[in-house]
């Protein structure tokens, strides 16, 4: 048994299945791609599969940089990889720069606020990594300006210098959509940036920039959403390896007749005689609850007996109900697996039948379901 696997809820569970094999091979094919090292987001519990099998796996195939967005998910990262060097991308939040060095952590630092906190603390004495550096190309969200990032690296003796900075970086707004003109824009403006801090490494690349034309990768890339399998170019053939499989079990099958209303608020009515299978798993297992079908709106799917099969009413909290009308014969009986992601449900399927995106379903999955790792 796998260390990180969790006990099978015999009774009714959902299943998470976890290919941390396929993980490392999306981490190189990326890296390869980009003729660069690759860093690993392992943000959001990294993504949903689990911060301490994530990192273990990559650092153990040789990643040695990750980004998390909060001081405690890098004190998880920094239990598993010692030796890594580990970026907190929500920055220095006050009188935390103790924490930092306790942990051998790094903040990405994206105000003057925080480069005068972390210069002063480096100045006591302390013993930190080196910090990054974050200048806002178009996001309007976190980081420096870029006109402030070029005043602070013309005062090289500065707080720049103080702070020591060991990377500067910058996030892109748009890169899955080759044809935004922003793209180009970061771009010339993230250029401008990495020329003024020579000997600096750099990062722009995120997922989907690896397949931006025309972007350069810089000393270090930072792919998230594609290492999981999500796909970083909307439209087109996922060049990732799936990560993550979802499965419930059957809990009841029952037969309906025509008009007959189903679920909460009685939103879904049958057109004429169905067969219907309650499955264990609803929005408290963090499926959304906007994969509703309902009479007027289409919503999610699942697979039985390798067939798509709707669902039918609302997604209560712990039950989906699934229209099995058409399932192959068999396939459909009390405690009989069904797929709510794989095969053709991948994550963008998934996140388009309930109104979202795969990255909001990846990253809402819950801890009730029973986690199987595999690859490791």
């Amino acid at each position: 048994m796998n260390p990180f696997d969790t006990p099978t809820n015999a009774d009714h569970g959902p299943l998470l299945k976890i290919d941390l094999g396929a993980l490392v091979a999306n981490w190189r094919a990326l890296g390869a791609r980009a003729d660069t090292e690759a860093a690993a987001v392992v943000k959001a519990d990294a993504y949903g599969i689990g911060i301490e099998p994530a990192v273990t796996a990559l650092a153990a195939a040789g990643c040695r940089n990750f980004f998390v967005a909060h001081l405690s998910e890098g004190i998880r990262a920094r239990a598993t990889a010692p030796e890594a060097t580990i970026y907190v991308l929500n920055g220095l939040p006050p009188d935390s720069s103790g924490l930092f060095a306790e942990h051998n952590l790094s903040p990405v630092l994206g105000s003057h606020e925080e480069l005068l906190e972390w210069a002063g603390f480096r100045q006591s004495g302390a013993k930190v990594r080196p910090a990054a550096l974050h200048v806002d190309t178009a996001m309007n969200r976190l980081g420096l300006w870029v006109g402030e990032g070029l005043d602070l690296a013309r005062e090289r003796s500065g707080v720049i210098a103080a702070a020591g900075i060991g990377l500067v970086m910058s996030h892109f707004a748009a890169s899955e959509d080759l044809a935004n003109p922003a793209n180009a824009r970061q771009i010339a403006a993230f250029a401008e940036i990495a020329a003024a801090f020579p000997g600096v490494p750099a990062s722009l690349k995120n997922s989907s920039a690896h397949f931006l034309p025309d972007c350069p990768s810089y000393q270090l890339t930072r792919p998230g959403y594609a290492l999981y399998g999500g796909n970083p170019t909307p439209g087109q053939p996922n060049p990732m390896q799936p990560v993550i499989g979802l499965e419930a079990r059957i809990i009841q099958v029952r037969e309906i007749a025509g008009g007959t209303q189903v679920g909460y608020n009685g939103r879904w009515t049958a057109p004429g005689r169905r067969k219907l299978a309650t499955i264990s798993l609803g929005y408290a297992d963090g499926y959304p609850r906007n994969a509703s079908w309902t009479d007027i709106t289409p919503g999610g799917s699942a697979l039985v007996g390798g067939l798509r099969c709707p669902f039918v009413g609302t997604v209560s909290m712990d039950l989906i109900i699934v229209d099995v009308t058409h399932a192959p014969a068999g396939t459909a009986v009390r405690g009989a697996p069904v797929t709510l992601i794989g095969g053709e449900l991948d994550l963008e399927t998934v996140g388009a039948g309930a109104k979202t995106i795969g990255y909001e379903v990846l990253t809402s999955l819950g801890w009730r379901h029973a986690r199987r790792y595999t690859g490791l």
